[in-house]
């Protein structure tokens, strides 16, 4: 049993490896001028669909949290607008953090809150799918020894690096030579350059 699991657990994390990829080569065939650098937002919300669409067929075929107990048809409506609210509940407050963070406002809001969709695609989107609107299961995975499957602790471990992946991500952003003292760096190494390219035409510099 465990060997079954583990397997579906492998096939589910490739297609949602190759649900990215093809969200970045599709969308090429039916937009034009599309690129990931230059329509970046455009393809932001292409992958966080392709994602979410991706585990939902996933997790309702491969079932791995089955329940013994039927739903009626109400329950299962409620269960899903509950989920579609924390997933909305997680973006904006994603997007909240990112601005205390030091975001921009509202000058790129929208990038900021794209980033929140994406990050919430890969983190609240499992967990809803696994586990449900259900915030005692979530506090007992994500608590010391509360996992009781490998599909649990597969969710526990891919949240986690989601956000160590985003926060990561963040660090080369301070390098972009916008802030005065790296203007200050940035001046003395272009007048280095300036002088170096000269000098070394008079021989002066090897």
């Amino acid at each position: 049993m465990k060997d079954n699991d583990i397997k579906r657990l492998l096939y589910t994390h490739l297609l949602c490896i190759f649900s990215i990829i093809l969200s970045v080569f599709i969308p090429s065939l039916f937009l034009e001028n599309f690129s990931i650098l230059e329509t970046h937002l455009t393809w932001l919300c292409i992958c966080s669909g392709f994602v979410t669409a991706v585990n939902l067929v996933l997790y309702l075929v491969v079932k791995p949290n089955t329940s013994s107990k039927r739903s009626s048809l109400s329950h299962k409506v409620t269960r899903f607008l509950k989920c579609c609210i924390y997933f909305l509940m997680s973006c904006f407050s994603f997007h909240v953090i990112f601005v205390l963070y030091g975001a921009p406002l509202i000058e790129l809001a929208l990038e900021t809150f794209l980033f929140a969709v994406i990050l919430s695609t890969f983190t609240t989107v499992p967990c809803l799918c696994l586990l449900g609107p259900n915030l005692k299961a979530w506090l007992r995975v994500f608590s010391r020894n509360g996992v009781t499957s490998i599909w649990e602790n597969s969710l526990q471990i891919t949240t986690i690096s989601s956000f160590v992946g985003a926060w990561l991500g963040a660090l080369p952003i301070p390098l972009d030579w916008e802030r005065p003292w790296q203007m200050t760096v940035e001046r003395k190494r272009s007048t280095y350059r300036s002088l170096h390219v000269p000098c070394r035409g008079l021989g002066t510099v090897k």
